[in-house]
């Protein structure tokens, strides 16, 4: 009851702060222009204008470096990091730490597990990869993603390739789908690097696409679960088929029609893909795709900025397809940079970007940021178990590379199945049973309880009520408490029914209740 009453209270002095009303200022809220104005910025403000939407203000530093930490390393930042970044003077320093970032190891951790979503990766039914198969294919993507493969290097080596699902890890593209038939095979293709449905097409254009990918084999082999992709010996006769624009082309005898597909699909100015990749980017660091949802472009699903898009599509073809520069150019916008506490009332304010949006963690961020607080572990199990599973409880969360392995806590969190690659199968939405397990589980109690870092951070502050108040919210919240929530701590503390140990406990929990800990914001 204790605990409830500190977590509604600690939560009222922060919405006190979120409204500006705060004694200490608002931590949420930039009074002036922290970035400069990037390209993206004006073509974001000349849509907001001309519907009479005023941006947000920019976001503190606070807000920002824990963000930008969490979208792109999924990861959050330790106390001594928020520290250096709010004491740092420089006027880039921004533009600095996303620098810092897209080159840190957690960057290809985070980036691995949003691409192993997309391509199904997955060992058990109804993907069936198997766990070798598992192993060998996250890796290679893991790999790509920390060497900066280039984009179109990337999705011509997971159309294109052939040889052994263990050895040729690209192959296991062919695997991760719940049929082999290349109507099947063609929507995967679509899906992932058109963002397309092909249900929504007509029969015609869908056997059309399908063509490209008719002569796909698989052969076994004597090594457990090993199978052999490869383009189909029997089939060499030569190929008449149409790519989705409507351009036909003939397949020479021998020649194997994945890659004609691949090369068309990968050069600049093809309609579907830069745009689809760009499109993906901005819907994972701004919450929302420019077409929405990111893996649905239809001609009757416009993007709410064309002329965004299209400077997006241009600039990663500039960049050689190297996904990092438009990682660069969203994040060190003013757009990106923004706070989430919207100008205006409109209802449109947050579909043209006017704010940054607020969203839940993603299930895996959420349990390794709660065990990184309490230096707690967590424990990971497979329905169906098959060797090589075994997971230690010391391993990171967004390193998990199996969508067959998982928790009662991620599949609580809305961690995506792997069946189907589309982005919705990932829910972000809020529950009952979420709250309640935050408020009252054992299981969150005994991270809290058990937690020896906890316990360092209560003796160190020796008796000061305001440091362990300063402490708690910059680990816990990434920002230093204002005066108002400085206040409600050191009424707390002075209850005298509670030990500080068992006050600092409370305060934890609370504050790992707040929306502020379990959204994006």
């Amino acid at each position: 009851m204790k605990k409830a009453i500190l977590a509604v209270t600690v939560a009222a002095a922060a919405l006190s702060a979120y409204a500006g009303e705060g004694p200490g200022g608002d931590p949420f809220r930039s009074a002036e222009s922290a970035v400069p104005g990037t390209r993206i910025d004006e073509l974001v403000l000349a849509e907001l204008t001309a519907r009479g939407i005023e941006a947000a203000q920019p976001s503190t530093d606070a807000v920002f470096v824990r963000r930008v930490y969490l979208d792109v390393i999924g990861t959050l930042p330790r106390a001594d990091e928020v520290r250096d970044f709010l004491e740092d003077t420089h006027p880039d320093k921004r533009a600095a730490l996303i620098d810092r970032l897209l080159e840190r190891e957690e960057f290809a951790d985070y980036w691995s597990l949003k691409w192993c979503d997309v391509l199904r990766v997955k060992a058990e039914f109804p993907i069936n990869l198997w766990p070798n198969a598992v192993q060998a294919y996250a890796k290679w993507l893991h790999d790509a993603i920390r060497a900066n493969m280039p984009y179109d290097e990337f999705a011509r080596a997971l159309l294109a390739s052939s040889g052994s699902n263990f050895r040729v890890p690209p192959v296991n593209f062919y695997r991760a789908m719940q049929g082999r038939d290349p109507s099947t095979i063609a929507a995967a293709a679509a899906l992932t690097f058109m963002g397309v449905r092909l249900d929504g097409w007509p029969e015609g254009r869908r056997a059309e696409l399908a063509a490209f990918f008719s002569r796909v084999a698989y052969k076994p082999t004597a090594e457990w679960k090993e199978e052999i992709v490869l383009l189909d010996p029997s089939a060499m006769t030569p190929l008449d088929a149409v790519f989705p624009d409507g351009q036909p082309v003939h397949i020479e005898a021998g020649e194997d029609p994945r890659e004609v597909f691949a090369e068309w699909l990968t050069a600049p100015g093809n309609p579907y893909f830069a745009r689809n990749i760009v499109n993906r980017v901005w819907a994972w660091l701004m919450g929302r795709g420019i077409v929405h949802e990111p893996d649905d472009i239809r001609p009757d699903n416009p993007p709410v900025n064309p002329a965004l898009l299209a400077y997006l599509e241009e600039e990663l073809v500039r960049a050689d397809y190297d996904l990092r520069q438009v990682y660069r150019l969203i994040l060190n916008s003013r757009t990106y940079q923004q706070s989430s506490i919207p100008r205006s009332d409109s209802a449109e304010a947050e579909t043209l970007f006017g704010q940054y949006p607020v969203r839940q963690l993603d299930a895996e961020v959420l349990i390794d940021a709660l065990c990184g607080l309490f230096n707690s572990r967590e424990s990971y199990l497979s329905m169906i178990p098959e060797p090589f599973t075994y997971i230690p409880d010391y391993q990171r969360t967004i390193l998990l590379a199996d969508g067959s392995i998982t928790s009662p806590f991620l599949e609580l969190f809305g961690r995506p199945s792997r069946d189907t690659g589309l982005a919705s199968e990932r829910n972000l939405q809020p529950t009952d049973g979420q709250r309640l397990h935050m408020l009252n589980s054992t299981h969150i109690q005994k991270k809290i309880e058990g937690s020896w870092r906890l316990r360092q951070l209560v003796e160190t502050s020796k008796g000061d009520t305001e440091r362990v108040a300063r402490l708690l919210y910059l680990h816990i919240l990434s920002r230093y408490p204002t005066a108002e929530e400085t206040a409600v701590v050191k009424q707390y503390f002075e209850r005298g029914d509670v030990t500080r140990a068992e006050a600092a406990a409370d305060l934890a929990w609370a504050l790992i209740n707040t929306k502020e800990f379990l959204y994006r914001h």
